[in-house]
């Protein structure tokens, strides 16, 4: 049987206790397992907003999607992790990641480092974090996210949940500009993650971050700004897009089940100016999980 499906709400943008409460309530009144925030300059930060989340609500996990762990001494995370997780009533999921945006790393005066750098940092935080957090007896779920080798090897030995975003740095960008990459790329980035996840004894589970979602019968006018900004695609191809939930709802949910049977993606995380437009989505997933997907594979969603 495959995994039960999980919907987790990102939110993004910092608020008064008053309204943050009331997000995190419609979130969860919508259907949402888990409410996550970033770990980027300019947004919430993330251990307050988490521990008021979960005071405003009765249900949902709590997360970090995903700290930035160039920001973060391992030793004083696990301070913030252990207090925030008591806080949250056991709640909390820590996700965590290399960071990708050199700008933030210069506002903060923070050393950015090379790629290799940052794998090697993450690598000492997690190990680190793991005997620190051994002290408390309590086990917190672990999210890493990446898509390189060396990223996804140690998703592999160490992560409960393995995140992919299915987009990539563009060359060259300081300030964290993404480009979606196609379907065979994706493919072949979650199956080199399994070869190297091939001797686990439980499977982790597998999350996907949505880039965009609109319900509509019109696909063409909803990504007609997308298209214009990125005259390489085609419409077909951006339907084609893992991270793009773009068509009817028959055929977004058909999508999802089809992403979940091919590549066992079950945790699903829609970014804070979707969550209302996918909470049908999460409405039809919850009443008719297992329907047989239209396609064997991927599809187009507009259909």
């Amino acid at each position: 049987m495959p995994r039960p499906f999980r919907f987790g709400a990102s939110l993004l943008t910092s608020a008064p206790a008053d309204e943050w409460r009331a997000r995190c309530r419609r979130a969860e009144e919508l259907g949402y397992d888990v409410i996550l925030v970033p770990d980027h300059l300019g947004m919430v930060a993330p251990f307050p907003a988490l521990v008021a989340a979960a005071d405003a609500t009765e249900r949902p996990r709590v997360g970090t999607f995903v700290l930035n762990a160039g920001f973060w001494n391992p030793t004083l995370l696990a301070r913030e992790v252990a207090t925030t997780n008591d806080l949250t009533g056991g709640r909390l999921e820590l996700g965590l990641g290399t960071g990708y945006i050199q700008a933030e790393h210069d506002t903060a005066g923070l050393p950015f480092g090379s790629p290799g750098e940052r794998v090697d940092h993450l690598r000492r935080t997690v190990e680190e974090l793991a005997r620190l957090l051994e002290t408390t007896k309590t086990r917190i779920p672990l999210l890493l996210g990446g898509n390189g080798d060396r990223i996804l090897r140690l998703t592999a030995e160490h992560a409960d949940i393995a995140a992919f975003t299915g987009a990539s740095l563009e060359p060259g960008s300081t300030t964290g500009k993404l480009a979606p990459v196609d379907s065979a790329e994706f493919g072949q980035r979650v199956a080199r993650y399994r070869e190297f996840a091939a001797e686990r004894a439980e499977p982790a589970e597998l999350n996907l971050l949505i880039q965009l979602v609109a319900v509509t019968d019109d696909p063409a006018s909803a990504l007609g700004p997308l298209l214009e900004r990125r005259p390489d695609l085609t419409l077909e191809q951006v339907l084609d897009l893992p991270v793009m939930l773009v068509g009817t709802l028959d055929g977004i949910t058909a999508k999802l089940r089809a992403l979940r049977d091919r590549y066992g993606f079950s945790y699903l995380t829609v970014l804070e100016p979707y969550i209302e437009a996918f909470a049908p989505v999460v409405e039809e997933l919850r009443r008719n999980p297992l329907a047989e997907p239209a396609r064997p594979l991927l599809g187009s969603p507009h259909e």
